[in-house]
């Protein structure tokens, strides 16, 4: 079974907002704001909350980056462990 998590990005920086394929770019640490508005049965279902949320303050100055994002249920998405790199403190 498939969930629809449905995404906004309001970006810092308006300079950019998609890359060169017309996908949504964002960086947090730029400080690019990604909020997740809900998990959803289908993609026709976050579409209409994008209709919904568009006119809304703070969605409306950023119409077009919101982001469906396909999730498989009870799938694993990382399967392997992972290294912390320490930062080097300056």
């Amino acid at each position: 079974m498939d969930v629809f998590l449905l995404w906004h990005i309001r970006h810092a920086d308006s300079s950019q907002h998609r890359d060169a394929d017309s996908e949504l770019v964002w960086d947090e640490e730029d400080g690019d704001d990604l909020k997740k508005l809900g998990v959803y049965s289908s993609e026709q279902r976050a579409s209409e909350r994008i209709e919904q949320a568009g006119s809304l303050p703070g969605f409306i100055g950023e119409p077009d980056c919101f982001m469906i994002d396909r999730h498989v249920v009870d799938r694993d998405e990382w399967e392997e462990g992972f290294v912390v790199v320490p930062c080097d403190e300056a």
